[in-house]
């Protein structure tokens, strides 16, 4: 059914959770999975929690591509195919961008940002629903 699955993550616990779900249906389906992330501002989520860390500019898609080193080897290690996308750009651009370059069936985010004014005022999640190429999983993070 699936045979590329592109997941966001920005390093957050509810990003975790999104991984999860996709390396999931990876291991049922036999799936590639695109980790994406989006860098483009000069601050990140820290690795350890779920703190915002400032780094320089210069450093941010290098920070963020050591970020999902670990991920990346860890999924990996299960088994399944992964491949570690970082673009400077912004987070629901760099999903939906991967999502259509590498022909994903299917994006896996995490639902935070869906509730309350966020919803409105805009999220990662909603604005990848609402430009993605292929079919969207939101996962229940909150």
């Amino acid at each position: 059914m699936y045979q590329r699955i592109a997941v966001g993550t920005d390093g957050s616990a509810g990003a975790t959770m999104a991984i999860e779900a996709a390396t999931a249906l990876a291991r049922l389906t036999g799936a590639e999975v695109h980790l994406v992330q989006g860098c483009d501002a000069p601050v990140m989520m820290s690795p350890t929690d779920d703190t915002v860390v400032a780094i320089g500019p210069a450093q941010v898609v290098q920070a963020c591509t050591e970020q999902l080193a670990p991920v990346a080897e860890a999924i990996r290690s299960s088994g399944l195919d992964v491949v570690v996308h970082v673009l400077a750009a912004s987070g629901h651009a760099a999903l939906c961008d991967v999502a259509e370059q590498v022909g994903a069936d299917l994006i896996v985010v995490g639902n935070r940002g869906m509730r309350g004014a966020r919803r409105f005022l805009g999220s990662v999640p909603n604005a990848v629903v609402h430009h993605a190429p292929c079919s969207v999983l939101l996962v229940e993070t909150t």
